[in-house]
């Protein structure tokens, strides 16, 4: 392409996604020096961060350790609303659901508890009867929390990149990391245009995390996801306000979804899809019958009037974590490097506190938000549990983080 750089930096931000977007913006407000590369666009649709919507929700039933981050994740979003003058998050409120005593439902009601969160639970009879687009099972048990909605992630990604960079920071997209070496006091990093050298380094490149940190090898496994928007039958029934954002634990599954927005459908997916542990160079793209049959026959079953013609079907990336929990920390031997997992496909709705803690490790090396439960040590530790994932039961019997009612985790 014929154009070449270098240039020296206060930090180097590898990977502006959701997360790497919103730590150069973090950074350069306060008055860093920040460069930020990207081997694809700003935004783009390779890895984790787009797909029109994603959902964000106060009630945490993957652990109440979360709702603290959540809670200032909620606030940076309006932030950045505000900045952006535009609207970024939509509240809806959201369902968190599943047999009453699954994992799901009661994981989601403990953190309402614990944090005193608004909510309300009902029966699946009582749900279908508030917001006729659901057919749930009579006996299901759900949480309904009237925060809960979806950001539109890609203009959020351009919202936190356009303000950075009114604050002054550079980026570059296509422009791949070819490798990186420590310096005393710093990094050097190479890519396929320069090479640039700066005090700290920030690595956010989700699903290419493993291979810019071969510590992550084994800890940050990417796995191909598919989603599906399917034309409702009875639209009126799948709008903002009367058709809530979805966790739902079934026979079949753990699914989420999403009333229609932005594009024609009722979108939803399957947490794990088919698990097809993948590598981002070769992950497989295209949709195939299979991956169509399988969210087709959920929707039918539990959302029999969204389930009319299909309008898309795409594929993203999940990275996760052998506990599926988040990952953020210093790097294991160079202190000047920080670095955060793309989270196990329930991360963007705190990217944009995540940013906020990036740029605070790399400032400092520490930062005020309650991330212990996060740091990478509890992953390299002989017998490290796992939390409920595809291979967990409906009653989550599986789960490395305090009950429910610890407030404070034990690490």
């Amino acid at each position: 392409m014929g154009v070449s750089y270098s240039g020296r930096f206060d930090v180097i931000v590898v990977g502006v996604g959701g997360m790497g977007s919103a730590t150069a913006y973090h950074l350069a407000r306060r008055g860093r020096r920040v460069l930020g590369l990207e081997r694809f666009g700003i935004p783009h649709a390779m890895g984790s961060s787009h797909g029109h919507t994603r959902i964000i929700r106060m009630a945490y039933y993957e652990d109440p350790s979360y709702v603290p981050l959540i809670v200032r994740a909620y606030e940076l979003w309006r932030e950045l609303q505000r900045t952006a003058g535009e609207k970024l998050l939509y509240t809806t409120g959201s369902i968190d659901a599943g047999p009453p005593e699954s994992w799901v439902f009661k994981g989601s009601w403990d953190s309402c508890k614990l944090h005193d969160l608004p909510h309300e639970v009902l029966t699946g009879a009582e749900v279908r009867r508030r917001y006729p687009g659901y057919r749930l099972p009579p006996e299901t048990a759900a949480l309904v929390q009237p925060d809960g909605g979806f950001l539109v992630p890609e203009r959020c990604i351009v919202s936190y990149a356009t303000a950075a960079q009114a604050l002054g920071a550079e980026f570059h997209a296509h422009e791949r990391v070819l490798e990186w070496e420590p310096l005393h006091g710093g990094v050097r990093v190479r890519t396929g245009r320069g090479t640039y050298e700066a005090d700290k380094m920030v690595v956010t490149a989700g699903a290419w995390d493993g291979q810019l940190l071969g510590f992550l090898g084994g800890l940050a496994v990417p796995e191909r996801q598919v989603l599906a928007w399917l034309q409702p039958l009875r639209p009126e029934r799948f709008r903002l306000d009367n058709f809530p954002v979805f966790n739902l634990l079934v026979e079949e599954g753990r699914y989420y979804g999403f009333p229609v927005f932005g594009v024609p459908g009722f979108k939803f997916g399957k947490y794990h899809h088919l698990e097809e542990a993948t590598d981002p160079e070769t992950v497989d793209r295209e949709v195939h019958d299979r991956d169509e049959n399988l969210l087709r026959a959920f929707a039918e079953r539990y959302f029999p009037e969204g389930a009319g013609p299909t309008m898309n079907l795409q594929t993203c990336m999940f990275t996760n974590t052998p506990d599926h929990h988040f990952v953020m920390d210093l790097h294991p031997e160079y202190e000047q490097v920080s670095f955060a997992s793309p989270c196990s496909g329930h991360g963007f709705k705190f990217a944009s506190v995540v940013g906020e803690i990036m740029a605070d490790l790399a400032e400092k090396g520490t930062t005020r938000h309650p991330i212990s439960p996060f740091r990478l040590e509890r992953l390299l530790r002989p017998g490290a549990r796992r939390a409920p994932g595809p291979d967990a039961g409906r009653d989550g019997a599986v789960r490395p983080f305090p009950r429910a009612g610890a407030v404070s985790p034990p690490w």
